[in-house]
């Protein structure tokens, strides 16, 4: 799970992972387009990412299509789960207090 959190925790990562989910299979030029980085920097956040478990790469043809692999941010959520659970319950209690104070 640390290297889940280290990948994401980059920006750039970050907007590769939510490309990847809303639009699909992505070449490298097209996750490079939009950024301002080169391309040799966007392969480097790709391998980051391959590392984390959270792309894979298939060759279709002549590219080299990157998938996104929501595995382990799955893992990542059950993980923060009780955290959120424990807040809810926190702001529940909030929220009936002062509702009592009404």
């Amino acid at each position: 799970m640390d290297n889940v959190f280290n990948a994401v925790a980059d920006p750039t990562r970050r907007q590769i992972l939510e490309r990847l989910r809303a639009e699909g299979p992505l070449s490298i030029k097209e996750l490079a387009a939009p950024l301002p980085i080169s391309r040799q920097a966007v392969t480097k956040h790709l391998d980051m990412l391959r590392a984390a478990g959270l792309i894979r790469m298939q060759r279709v043809g002549r590219e080299r299509l990157h998938f996104l692999v929501a595995d382990p941010l799955r893992e990542v959520a059950d993980w923060l789960q009780p955290y959120a659970e424990e807040w809810d319950r926190r702001l529940q209690r909030l929220k009936q207090h002062l509702e009592d104070k009404k």
